[in-house]
C-alpha cells in the first residue's frame, strides 16, 4: 500500500518539496535551495511519466547536484559582480595604522587609529618586550572585544 501511494501521489510529494525549498530559499538567498527546488521540479515532471519512484529520486538527485555545481557558481558570481569590495566594521580595522596616544604601561594603552578613533589597546604577543610611547607608529593585528591588539610597525612580519 505505501508503494501504491508513492506511485499515485509522487507529484504531491515533489510539489510539496518544491514549495518548501522555495520558502527556505526566500530566507537564505544563497541559490542552494533554489537548485534543489528546480531538481524537485524535474521529479515533478518525471512523476507524470511511467517511471518508478526510486528512479524519480535519482533524477532529482542528479539534476540538483548538476545545478548546484554547474549553475549556482556563475549565478553567485553574477550576483556579487557589482558588490562593494570595501571592508567595513571590524574587518576594516585589521591592518590599519595608528599612533600611540598614551604610553603603554604593562602592555596596555590607548592608540589613535588612522580613521580618527581612539581605542583601548594592548600589545600583540609577537611584540613581547617592546615599549610603546606616545607618537610611536603601530598597526592593528586583531580586535579582541573593545580592545585593539597592536604591534609596532617595524615589528610586523610581512
Amino acid at each position: 500500500m505505501p508503494i501504491d501511494f508513492l506511485v499515485n501521489y509522487a507529484w504531491v510529494i515533489w510539489l510539496a518539496l518544491i514549495l518548501v525549498f522555495l520558502v527556505i530559499e526566500i530566507f537564505t538567498l544563497d541559490f542552494t535551495f533554489l537548485m534543489l527546488a528546480v531538481g524537485s521540479a524535474g521529479g515533478l515532471v518525471a512523476s507524470f511519466l511511467p517511471i518508478p519512484f526510486w528512479l524519480q529520486v535519482i533524477i532529482v538527485a542528479v539534476l540538483a547536484v548538476l545545478l548546484i555545481f554547474a549553475v549556482r557558481p556563475p549565478l553567485l558570481r553574477r550576483l556579487r559582480h557589482g558588490e562593494d569590495p570595501t571592508l567595513s566594521n571590524l574587518d576594516a580595522l585589521i591592518g590599519m595604522g595608528g599612533t600611540v596616544a598614551t604610553d603603554f604601561v604593562d602592555g596596555s594603552g590607548y592608540v589613535k587609529l588612522a580613521n580618527g578613533e581612539t581605542w583601548t589597546s594592548r600589545l600583540s604577543p609577537i611584540s613581547e618586550g617592546a615599549t610603546l610611547e606616545s607618537g610611536h607608529k603601530v598597526s592593528v593585528i586583531s580586535i579582541d572585544g573593545a580592545t585593539a591588539v597592536v604591534a609596532p610597525v617595524e615589528r610586523i612580519a610581512l
